[in-house]
């Protein structure tokens, strides 16, 4: 519940904007509006038999702005991985288009299944909403809909180990990582030279609720040796590889302040001092308070709550 509130309080305003980064490659911003949780970044590739989406947003307004996009032609949808930001627009298109193919890793069953994160999850909220201010039962409801319909959110087609795949008659080179969730997939099209990275990078700081730090610099470095021109985020802004060095440089010197038990705000300071050309005001003015919270969680926590995300079956 500590986690849900606090997604609540930095939360800021946003909407969803298209950009077409090169032909058959459509990207669909995600965004923070005021009063709601907020929705992942989508992308849109077209293939021999359609277009496929990968990552569908929480709220109808962004998976209908991006079924749009898609002019009809949506074939497929792929979720990076289970979080409701990125998945739980899946519920509204298969109500819309039974037709539709999805997939993801099998971490997504994992979390949907008897005591997994998202069936938690639900349990909280139906004990938190009675009792909530009405504003926030409002955006808890949001979710509540999405886990009461967990039926609609399991993929058809699982991705268990980095592979090539062909999905909507696009080929694709798709990664498996453990590090944000216990099962992120990374997809990188060759044709295009644009690799869809989902939470494994994100602003305006890396989000790490359900991380696991050592395997994400693993999973990163993996990223980097990938031949991309343009990386699409999980949230902030489209980068370019120079752009993504540099993320990753603000991570790992992140990490290292962490490791080495400095302040919180010291480290927060580091960060910033790489990432500040993109977040905007209200982004910066959240980094403070989201790395406190995930050092205090997570990288400055004790042994066993450090590394509780890195031992997942």
């Amino acid at each position: 519940m500590r986690r849900l509130l606090l997604t609540l309080a930095f939360l800021c305003a946003g909407a969803q904007a298209q950009q077409t980064l090169a032909p058959g490659v459509v990207f669909v911003s995600g965004g923070f509006e005021a009063g709601r949780q907020p929705d992942g970044n989508s992308l849109l590739l077209k293939g021999d038999q359609g277009w496929l989406l990968i990552d569908s947003g929480r709220h109808r307004a962004h998976t209908e702005a991006a079924l749009s996009a898609a002019g009809g032609e949506l074939r497929a949808v792929l979720n990076t991985h289970w979080h409701l930001d990125h998945l739980g627009g899946n519920a509204w298109l298969k109500s819309q288009r039974p037709d539709l193919k999805f997939w993801a890793s099998p971490a997504v069953a994992k979390s949907l299944a008897a005591d997994g994160w998202l069936d938690r999850y639900r349990r909280q909220l139906v004990e938190a909403i009675p009792t909530a201010p009405p504003e926030q039962a409002a955006v808890m409801r949001v979710d509540l809909d999405l886990l009461n319909q967990a039926e609609a959110l399991r993929p058809d087609h699982e991705v268990p180990a980095a592979s090539l795949q062909t999905i909507a008659g696009r080929r694709l080179q798709i990664g498996v990582e453990t590090a944000v969730s216990g099962g992120d997939l990374w997809v990188l099209d060759k044709a295009s030279g644009t690799l869809a990275a989902g939470d494994l990078v994100t602003l305006p700081v890396p989000f790490m609720d359900t991380a696991c730090p050592p395997a994400w610099r693993e999973a990163l470095a993996r990223i980097s040796a990938q031949p991309f021109q343009r990386l699409v985020p999980g949230h902030g802004p489209v980068m370019s590889r120079d752009d993504f060095k540099r993320w990753r440089g603000g991570f790992e010197a992140l990490l290292d302040c962490a490791d080495q038990g400095l302040h919180p705000g010291a480290c927060a300071a580091v960060w910033r001092s790489r990432v500040d050309r993109w977040p905007d005001d209200a982004g910066r003015a959240r980094v403070n308070g989201m790395l406190g919270y995930y050092f205090k969680t997570l990288l400055q926590a004790p042994t066993e709550q450090r590394e509780r995300f890195c031992r997942r079956p």
